[in-house]
């Protein structure tokens, strides 16, 4: 078939996401959150985990440990894929976003500050914090999910009044 058979050329009247990691790393209770710095475009000031955008010659899973090994300096283990999300923001794009968890074995993180600053957070922390919209809703869910268990498949988008809206497959 070779490259030309997949198709990618063929864009026009397509849906097409951009696609984005996104990680929560853990060390016993505690969850390792980045606080954005105040004058990132994207949740400035708001608390969300690590990620970023997947490069090129990257798959999901690769992009997950480059992102928490380039905003931390933390070497994770068991990182896991709890869910992926398809966001639709009202734009001509959307964002695909693969949502990972791991662990840390130690709590020693380095950061440049240029994203944001880092903290590591205890579960009573949480409704304290100006988290980034959805976390309320999914980290329960992905945080509690059984090792083997497959990922969520979520679809987000808003309404009229710009509320997120959250569909997760098989609850409909």
């Amino acid at each position: 078939m070779g490259a030309t058979g997949q198709g990618a050329e063929a864009t026009a009247g397509r849906w097409l996401t951009i696609p984005r990691t996104l990680c929560f790393v853990q060390h016993g209770e505690e969850l390792l959150l980045m606080k954005r710095a105040a004058h990132k475009r994207v949740f400035p000031n708001q608390y969300n985990g690590l990620g970023g955008h997947i490069e090129r010659d990257e798959d999901p899973y690769s992009s997950a440990r480059r992102e928490i090994l380039e905003e931390s300096g933390l070497a994770v283990q068991q990182l896991r894929l709890r869910a992926v999300y398809n966001i639709d923001a009202g734009q001509a794009t959307g964002i695909i976003l693969f949502v990972f968890t791991a662990r840390s074995a130690t709590r020693a993180y380095h950061s440049d500050t240029t994203e944001g600053t880092l903290h590591w957070v205890s579960p009573a922390e949480l409704a304290t914090l100006d988290l980034v919209e959805d976390l309320p809703l999914i980290l329960p869910r992905i945080l509690h999910l059984p090792d083997d268990a497959p990922p969520l498949f979520v679809h987000a988008s808003y309404d009229a009044s710009d509320t997120l809206c959250l569909r997760f497959a098989g609850n409909d």
